[in-house]
């Protein structure tokens, strides 16, 4: 018997820096939305963005030990080398949290181009006969500048040993066939996957989080989620994706 090709389950949520939809910024609030809500059912990788606080230097606001605890996922920057800086909890607002059982091989931060500054988190990753690169990212409203950055990711990329992906995050696009900026002419890469509404919050009209792969990874389905609690928190709701891998 053909063993089935295992599955990997991540969550990409923006979260608002934390301030809800009544003004508050409550990061009590998001660990507990992210327990009962998002990480209800295990998940192997949560990426966050806008999880830091948005001025320089660019300080964690969430209680990273509560979220550990409530999720049962590890935050993975642990390393300084992997944060912005000392005081940051992830780099530019994107933070990893994954199984523990998830070996990390290497932790890359890339700057994107732009007058406001973005940046990708690029994770490779292995568990029981299985490579992946785990890509978080939080893109430009300007499309134009969307393009310059994922051809900067996809440059990147090119000059790295070939993995199946998953690209997540706040990808500010709002054409579901993908736009330019993640098209293969552009990327290099032929990222695929559904792309439901997640913004704005209360009803949702615009596919700007999107959770995508390449090849030989294949999206067996995405779920936008949807709480009252979830609409308090946030002005996105979070998108979760199920993977199929390759060994």
């Amino acid at each position: 018997m053909t063993q089935a090709n295992p599955q990997f389950h991540c969550a990409s949520w923006n979260i608002h820096r934390g301030r809800g939809n009544d003004g508050v910024v409550d990061p009590a609030r998001i660990a507990s939305v992210l327990q009962h809500d998002v990480c209800h059912t295990p998940l192997d990788a949560l990426v966050l963005q806008e999880a830091d606080e948005d001025p320089h230097p660019h300080r964690g606001f969430l209680d990273l030990a509560r979220v550990e605890a409530a999720t049962g996922l590890r935050h993975l920057h642990t390393d300084a080398a992997t944060r912005w800086g000392p005081e940051s909890h992830g780099f530019l607002g994107i933070i990893f949290f994954a199984q523990p059982q998830w070996r990390v091989e290497n932790i890359t931060l890339l700057d994107l181009p732009g007058h406001c500054h973005r940046g990708a988190v690029i994770v490779d990753m292995a568990r029981d006969g299985m490579a992946l690169r785990l890509i978080g990212t939080h893109l430009s409203l300007s499309q134009a500048l969307r393009v310059v950055q994922m051809r900067t990711l996809g440059q990147h990329l090119h000059r790295r040993a070939p993995r199946q992906t998953v690209l997540c995050g706040d990808l500010n696009e709002w054409r579901p066939w993908g736009g330019l900026a993640l098209s293969r002419g552009v990327t290099g890469l032929a990222f695929a996957g559904p792309t439901p509404a997640t913004f704005p919050i209360k009803r949702p009209f615009l596919p700007l989080d999107r959770i995508l792969v390449t090849a030989p990874a294949k999206i067996i389905r995405t779920r936008v989620l949807d709480s009252p609690a979830i609409r308090m928190s946030s002005d996105h709701r979070p998108i979760r994706a199920e993977i199929a891998l390759e060994r």
